[in-house]
Order: structure tokens, then C-alpha cells, then sequence
């Protein structure tokens, strides 16, 4: 079992202490939407799973007791079609692309409990007695549906929701004409109830938007939903009327009660029932905020907790629908970069609840600059000096300058990354994390730490600093583990840790351990270097041109550029100007503002903070009516990236 796995639980908090104060685990149940069977899984899956790993990774740090359900739902009209198509059976179709979910969740990392069938008995018995309980209570009856139906949602669309071209507000396609005999529910009567639970709890339903949304529909009215198929073979039939297939949507939303074992009241299902998140896209909310509760109120069973819906993973401002055919080559960028930087770069990159727009070269800019050059360095740097200089880990037995600071923040960074995941703010949790790292790198620079091998009288200050840059990167690699597990674990086994302890308290890494520098945790990338389709050639081929030799410049040429070590304090965008920013960098001796064509690759908030190399003596000029007074050094090709420091250097440092 890997490291990571095996200490997951509980390092967040001195386990001593709160044996001592009498606290126990509390028990912590999310769920992620369970996906239709049609087609194997694409990135807008994983986005969805892997947010949700990353929080239940994240309560296991904490100690408290994860359930981590995900699973797929194998019913419905879309599915008997697809089997169709396929010459197969619904069954040997669900039986076919099911593992194809549980492949792709094992090269995400996921760390789910249950993989949730609901062709399983399981589900089939559990299902069946909330369908019978929901008909005693009355609130079911028979009629008569006449309206449209979305075959890829499998979703009857309200007439209040119909465009003129009768297609789907989500899969623009055509919408099928559609007359029945259902059974009903009676969501109408649970209007005020919902409205009522939404008003008394203003964060049932996360993000605001999403909830104002809600609000809207309940504002404006809810009707009866039919909640069965006549002319529909494949699913789960009515315990009243075995004539009738329930509506694959109703018995779906039941699976998050079902897996625990809601049919047998057993003890898993009383332990994490109610659940506390149900974490899904926003294009679902309305079964899982409205409908849901409303049937679960019907029962007299509590509700869950919290309805967390996240943008859509887009490519070009499209979501990504292999119906329609926009999706990520993520076979091809993982290959590249590794499962960590894709899991790095959807947590990091996008601001949760927003959508957010799959860009490869942002890829590749996180990755270099946050992973290799901010982290894997300062990680590859701290071993190789401990390795040339010491038996292990050495002992701090001399404190300094800037150690109170470093320990100080190690606490504060642990508690506001809480803050942070509990406002479901991944990219600003991450943003924390990684404000430490850079200041373990200018720890490093400010100290000059590679200096005090020469004396005997100053090694000892060496150790105590190597020792103190070790146990930051235990803390950081306890923090990043819900994110980035793999490199969590990395991290670890360099340091030379087979045991992990508490992060509430500095101090705990064992003196002496052997650390072992391996190679990189995140290798030098090279986009240029990546092969190029070849492309048939029907003429004969074209003399190459010779590539021009750059005119040279003299060395006092050279030496009349003025290259500086800058800060960037604040960036925004230009108005009318999608590739600029405005850019306020500090060069220690003056402050100056700056416009950057980079607004394309980096977001302004993530600028914020580091360090760049400037061009101070160029002259001023004004750029879409703003002025600037200096340019930043990047390098561009398929990516624009920012030339940054292998460590953070005194600002106005002059570079040559």
C-alpha cells in the first residue's frame, strides 16, 4: 500500500492531543455523480472525481472516518439504444464500458470505496423499497406525459425551458416528441418545504450562482414529475406496477443510499447517511437540489448535507461531449507531464464553480514554473546539499535569522489551506501551499546556505538550516498529498520517511534519516522536442532555406542591457487588450508598472508574487494608453513562459 495511503489518517492534528481531549472520528461521506455507460469516461469525468478525491484525501488528513462513493448508472433509453448499436445486450453493453470507469479511475488516482453498479442486486432491492415507501406515503399517482425528452440527458424538458428549435439547451440536439402513460410524483407539493430548507440553510447549495438559479425555479413554480417509462424495457421496474420501468434519473439519484446499505438499515448506512457532499456538474443540480430533497422529504429521511456543482471542463469555450466530439487528448498529456501535473492543473488553473477552459500550454506553464522550477528544485537542491555535506539528516541545534519566521508560517499555511478547502477554493489552497514553498526557496537564498561547509564553526548553522527546509517539505508534502498524492509520496521517500507524524507540531522529522536525491520529480519538458504528425508529401519537397545565423553583438553591446531581479506586486487585465496585462513589479530601489503580452498564458492572480528578471534600461513607451516602464524577459513557442530563478534572489540583483 503506498505511503501516502497507509499514514493518510489523521496527520493534520497531534493524535496524542486529541486522544487526550476525548475526540473521536467523525464520519465524512461524498459522493461524486454517478456516469452514464453510453461511452467510456472523458477529462470532464475526472475533473468531477478528482475534485472529490482530493476532499476525501483531504478528510483522512484530518482524521475523520471517508466514505468515497463513485459509480456509473447503467439504465435508461440511452444505454438500450447504445447496446443496440453495439450488437450487444443492455447488460453485456454495462458489462463492457463499466471496467472501462473503473481503468480510468485507477490512472486518476482515486481513492473511492465502493465503484457503485446500479445494475447491481444491491442497488436493484435498495431502489425498490424507497419506490415503495415513496408510494405509500400517497404522493405517487398515474397520468399521462405529453411533452419533449433529451435522449443524452434522458431528461424530460418543461415547457418553460423549450427554444423555438425544440433542441437541448445542453447537447444542442434535436429533442424527441414524447406520449405516455407514467406514474407521477408530487414534487409540487414540497414546493415551500424546499424553499423553506434553501432560506434556513444558505449553503445547502454551493456556489452562489448555483443556488440563485434554484431559487429562480422553485420562485417561479415546480411541477409533478414523471417519475416512470412505459415504452422503455431496460431498468428497474415499479414494485406497484411491474408494467412500468422507473424513470432512470429517480432510481439513479437512490444509489447514493442504496451502496450504503439503505435496504438492510445496516450499520454503514446509519454511520454516513445522511451524505455530506454530493459533488457534481452544474447542468445536474436541479435532480440533486430540488428533486431529491423533495423525495427524500416525502420518506422522512434526512437530506444531504450539501449540493457542490462545478463548472464544465471545456475546450475552446465548448464543454467537453464526446456526442458532440470536444474532448481533451488526455492519454497524450498525461504521457507527458504525469498524472500530477493534469491533477495540479485543474485544481490550480481554474477558480471552482466557474468553468474552465483546457488550455495544453497552461499545462505546460504550470508544470514548469510551479512544479519543476518552484518545488522539484528547491526539493533537488535541499538533498544534494545535505548528501555532499552530512551523514543524513542533521541536527538544529543552531537556530538563526528567518527561523521563527519559517516556523511560524508552516502553522499558518496548515490552517489556511483549511480555510480554503472548506470554501471549496482549491486553486487559492494550492496558491498557500506554494506561497510556503517560495519562501523556503528565498530561506535557502537569504541564508546563502551553500557557504557554511567552509567552517567548521558554521556547519552546524548549515545543518540547522537544511534541517529546517527538510521539515518544511515533510509539511509541504503532508499538504499537497490530497492533491498531488503521488509526488506527496515522492517527496517523502527522498527525505527518507517510512512512518509520517503530525504536521500540527514542528520538529517531528527524525534526525539522521538517510535522504536519497533521485532523479527529478518533475523533469525538464520540452514542447519543441514532442514529434509532429508527418504529413504525406505529393510534390517533391521544397528546398529547405538555411536558418540565418542571429547577427552577433558585441560584449559592450551586452553590458549596456540593465537586467534587474524584480517582484510582481499587482496584475490586471487591459481593457480592449485580451493578450496585455498591467503589471506593478518592485525592483527594490523603486517600484514600477510594466504591460506584458502574457495575459493569454497567465492568469493575473497567479503572477502575483514572483520573482522575474526585468529589462530596467528600456526605454518608456505606452502601450494601448498605459505606459511601461521596463519588459519582462519570457520565452515563447507553442507557450509563453516567464524566465524565472532557480531560487529567489534579493530584488534589483543585477543579472549577467
Amino acid at each position: 500500500m503506498p505511503l501516502t495511503t497507509r499514514l493518510a489518517y489523521g496527520i493534520l492534528f497531534d493524535k496524542k492531543q486529541e486522544s487526550q481531549k476525548g475526540n473521536t472520528m467523525s464520519a465524512f461521506y461524498i459522493t461524486t455523480p454517478i456516469y452514464y455507460v453510453n461511452d467510456e469516461p472523458h477529462a470532464g469525468h475526472g475533473y468531477s472525481t478528482i475534485v472529490a478525491d482530493t476532499l476525501a484525501r483531504y478528510h483522512r488528513l484530518k482524521g475523520n472516518e471517508v466514505f468515497f462513493l463513485t459509480g456509473v448508472d447503467e439504465h435508461g433509453a440511452k444505454i438500450h439504444k447504445a447496446a443496440e448499436k453495439a450488437g450487444l445486450t443492455p447488460q453485456d453493453y454495462c458489462d463492457k464500458i463499466a471496467p472501462t470507469f473503473i481503468k480510468f479511475w485507477k490512472r486518476l488516482n482515486i481513492s473511492h470505496d465502493i465503484f457503485m453498479r446500479t445494475t447491481s442486486d444491491m442497488h436493484k432491492r435498495g431502489a425498490q423499497k424507497f419506490l415503495t415507501a415513496l408510494y405509500a406515503n400517497g404522493d405517487v399517482y398515474k397520468g399521462t406525459y405529453k411533452g419533449y425528452y433529451c435522449l443524452h440527458c434522458e431528461r424530460f424538458i418543461p415547457e418553460k425551458e423549450l427554444t423555438a428549435e425544440k433542441i437541448c439547451p445542453i447537447h444542442k440536439l434535436p429533442l424527441e416528441w414524447l406520449e405516455e402513460d407514467n406514474y407521477f410524483f408530487r414534487l409540487s407539493k414540497y414546493q415551500d418545504r424546499l424553499l423553506a430548507h434553501f432560506r434556513e440553510n444558505p449553503d445547502f447549495v454551493y456556489p452562489a450562482a448555483r443556488r440563485n438559479e434554484l431559487l429562480s425555479v422553485l420562485d417561479s413554480g415546480l411541477e409533478d414529475i414523471s417519475i416512470s417509462r412505459s415504452s422503455v424495457s431496460w431498468g428497474i421496474s415499479l414494485p406497484f406496477d411491474p408494467e412500468h420501468i422507473v424513470y432512470v434519473w429517480i432510481e439513479a439519484l437512490m444509489n447514493y443510499m442504496t451502496a450504503l446499505g439503505y435496504e438492510t438499515d445496516s450499520e454503514q448506512y446509519r454511520t454516513f447517511w445522511p451524505a455530506d457532499i454530493h459533488m457534481m456538474g452544474k447542468d445536474i443540480t436541479r435532480f440533486h437540489a430540488l428533486i431529491w430533497p423533495a423525495m427524500l422529504m416525502a420518506v422522512d429521511l434526512p437530506l444531504p448535507k450539501q449540493i457542490i456543482a462545478h463548472g464544465f471542463l471545456t475546450k475552446d469555450g465548448e464543454a467537453l461531449s464526446k456526442t458532440r466530439g470536444i474532448f481533451v487528448d488526455l492519454d497524450a498529456d498525461i504521457a507527458k507531464y504525469g498524472l500530477d501535473a493534469f491533477r495540479y492543473y485543474l485544481l490550480r488553473e481554474f477558480s471552482f464553480g466557474n468553468d474552465g477552459d483546457y488550455r495544453p500550454a497552461r499545462l505546460h506553464a504550470r508544470y514548469t514554473a510551479d512544479l519543476a522550477n518552484d518545488l522539484g528544485n528547491l526539493l533537488n537542491r535541499v538533498l544534494g546539499l545535505v548528501n555532499k555535506n552530512f551523514e543524513g539528516i542533521p541536527a538544529p541545534t543552531t537556530p538563526g535569522e528567518f527561523d521563527d519566521e519559517i516556523t511560524a508560517m508552516a502553522q499558518t499555511t496548515v490552517n489556511t489551506l483549511e480555510e480554503h478547502i472548506k470554501a471549496f477554493a482549491f486553486d487559492a489552497a494550492l496558491e498557500t501551499i506554494w506561497e510556503f514553498v517560495r519562501r523556503i526557496n528565498r530561506y535557502v537564498q537569504q541564508t546563502q546556505v551553500w557557504t557554511l561547509a567552509r567552517s567548521a564553526e558554521t556547519k552546524p548553522r548549515m545543518g540547522t538550516i537544511l534541517y529546517n527546509s527538510l521539515e518544511a517539505l515533510r509539511f509541504i508534502s503532508v499538504l499537497i498529498s490530497p492533491f498531488v498524492p503521488d509526488t506527496a509520496e515522492k517527496i517523502q521517500k527522498q527525505i527518507g520517511l517510512s512512518e509520517f507524524d503530525t504536521v500540527a507540531v514542528w520538529g517531528r522529522l527524525p534526525v539522521g534519516l538517510t535522504v536519497s536525491r533521485g532523479e527529478p520529480i518533475f523533469p525538464r519538458v520540452d514542447v519543441k522536442k514532442q514529434k509532429q504528425p508527418q504529413r504525406k508529401e505529393t510534390a517533391p519537397p521544397k528546398q529547405k532555406k538555411t536558418k540565418e545565423t542571429p547577427s552577433l553583438i558585441s560584449f559592450a553591446d551586452f553590458q549596456k542591457l540593465d537586467l534587474r531581479v524584480a517582484r510582481i506586486l499587482s496584475a490586471e487585465p487591459i481593457e480592449g487588450a485580451d493578450r496585455l496585462l498591467k503589471l506593478q513589479v518592485d525592483l527594490g530601489t523603486e517600484k514600477r508598472q510594466l504591460v506584458a503580452g502574457i495575459a493569454e498564458h497567465y492568469k493575473p492572480e497567479a503572477l502575483v508574487g514572483k520573482q522575474v528578471i526585468v529589462v530596467a534600461n528600456l526605454e518608456p513607451a505606452t502601450i494601448r494608453g498605459v505606459e511601461s516602464h521596463g519588459m519582462i524577459l519570457a520565452g515563447s513557442g507553442d507557450a509563453v513562459v516567464l524566465a524565472t530563478l532557480d531560487t529567489e534572489m534579493p530584488l534589483g540583483t543585477q543579472v549577467r
